[in-house]
């Protein structure tokens, strides 16, 4: 009872100097605000990161890199193979623990065209059906290459929702969508024909922004002929590059642009860009790339001019940036509750000067010190606790306008934990700025206090 008696006090105490106790809770505010904001904006670019990784792949994808050759081979560095489909075929072959192989042959700069209209892809590639799953991609529409289509290098093409839009328009500017199948592209001045377009690829809130938005122009339509202004270029980066991807018959990129030599050289190069794998069991991943590397290092005699990096690395290396981000911006915040709770402390301090009367007449009718000092408290923690709940309030609207300036796929996310943390350090903060307060105001002697003008 004496303890709910307090907090009334307390509640008064503040509702008698609105303006002052506002200034006062001003602080924790902002530091609830930009603890909250921080670990929403941290909690959106983590989510980015992770979505963005299994839209390339997922966790059990492994990427075969190129890498210069051990010092102790550096003598037989002229004789890396580097990848080749001769690699591709032996882990088929010999490694039943890789349950997939993707060898691809990217063209570097590439234009593309249709007419007047000219666009360059994130990516060019010359690839094998291995890729669809490899790389998560869904057809839409069409089909992708078949043997034959390798077997005579056709100029045939799969293209994505990207280069769609740049060669022959966007959905919402043309009111509606199109297929482009059976049409020609130019590339590199070379006919080839879309036998296949991807699904459109975006992140989950993204998904949900479409969805926002289509209901929107669905009204903007039903009330008159206005138009909205479309999708624009909105996503995150992984989404945009499968959007705007080419992929080529493996074949096909060998014998168009590859088979007379890189950079004019005139010398045939037979050397794959970039070979990724998947393994039969996640569990086994450790076997896996040792009996890949074995049956490697057979195709390359024994020359080490390759390496594995799996997307655990990237895992825990999203796991680090996201923790030294969580660190610097949980410092940053933290400092601001602590100045907050100074203006708490100062503010208690000039409350207890007025109140010496006050609290002389408590102890002249029985109050203990003991009862002052969690009376003066309570009040602060009071203060701090209306002002983090404020802040939440504030952050929640900060957020909501961080949303709409920033990515879609890096969009803040506030968690509750965050929530409840800030609240707890902020009131924490209130406990710890009100002690000094509380032991002046319980050291007053009533005899002293009663004489104090």
């Amino acid at each position: 009872m004496i303890f709910v008696n307090s907090i009334v006090v307390g509640l008064k105490e503040i509702w008698a100097h609105k303006s002052r106790s506002f200034l006062t809770m001003l602080g924790i505010i902002l530091g609830v605000t930009s603890l909250v904001g921080m670990s929403a904006i941290i909690k959106g670019m983590e989510n980015g990161m992770k979505e963005a990784m299994i839209a390339m792949g997922g966790v059990d994808k492994v990427l075969v890199r190129t890498q210069p050759v051990p010092a102790w081979q550096d003598h037989l560095a002229d004789s890396a193979p580097g990848r080749t489909l001769t690699d591709v075929m032996a882990l088929q072959n010999s490694a039943p623990l890789i349950r997939l192989v993707s060898p691809e042959m990217a063209l570097d700069d590439v234009m593309i065209s249709r007419g007047e209209k000219r666009t360059e892809p994130s990516e060019c590639v010359g690839a094998w059906p291995a890729v669809l799953e490899m790389n998560l991609h869904t057809l839409a529409h069409g089909r992708f290459f078949n043997e034959i289509d390798e077997a005579e290098a056709r100029p045939v093409c799969v293209i994505g929702t990207g280069i769609r839009d740049e060669l022959f328009g966007r959905p919402d500017e043309i009111g509606k969508e199109i297929i482009p199948l059976g049409e020609t592209i130019m590339i590199e001045n070379q006919p080839f024909v879309i036998v296949g377009m991807f699904q459109e690829y975006m992140g989950e809130q993204e998904a949900k922004e479409r969805i926002r938005q289509k209901e929107l122009r669905d009204k903007q339509e039903q009330a008159g002929p206005k138009r909205s202004r479309g999708w624009g270029r909105r996503g995150g980066w992984a989404f945009w590059r499968k959007n705007m991807t080419v992929y080529i018959p493996l074949n096909t990129a060998w014998v168009r642009f590859r088979s007379g030599g890189t950079a004019g050289s005139g010398i045939p190069d037979p050397r794959l860009t970039d070979m990724d794998i998947k393994v039969a069991d996640f569990s086994r991943l450790e076997e896996a790339l040792q009996q890949a590397r074995n049956v490697l290092l057979l195709t390359h005699q024994g020359i080490e001019d390759f390496s594995f990096e799996t997307q655990e690395n990237q895992i825990e290396n999203i796991n680090k940036q996201i923790k030294n981000a969580r660190l610097s911006g949980g410092i940053i915040a933290g400092i601001s509750l602590l100045v907050g709770g100074i203006g708490i402390m100062n503010i208690m301090l000039a409350s207890i000067n007025e109140r010496v009367r006050e609290i002389g007449i408590c102890k002249a009718v029985g109050a203990t010190s003991a009862n002052i000092f969690i009376q003066i408290l309570i009040e602060s923690a009071v203060i701090a606790l209306i002002g983090g709940l404020m802040g939440l309030v504030v952050s929640e609207l900060f957020v909501d306008l961080l949303g709409a300036l920033t990515p879609s796929a890096n969009s803040p996310v506030i968690t509750r934990n965050a929530e409840l943390v800030a609240v707890a350090f902020s009131v924490a903060v209130g406990v710890l700025a009100g002690i000094l307060p509380a032991i002046k105001a319980a050291s007053f002697s009533p005899i002293e206090a009663l004489r104090y003008e």
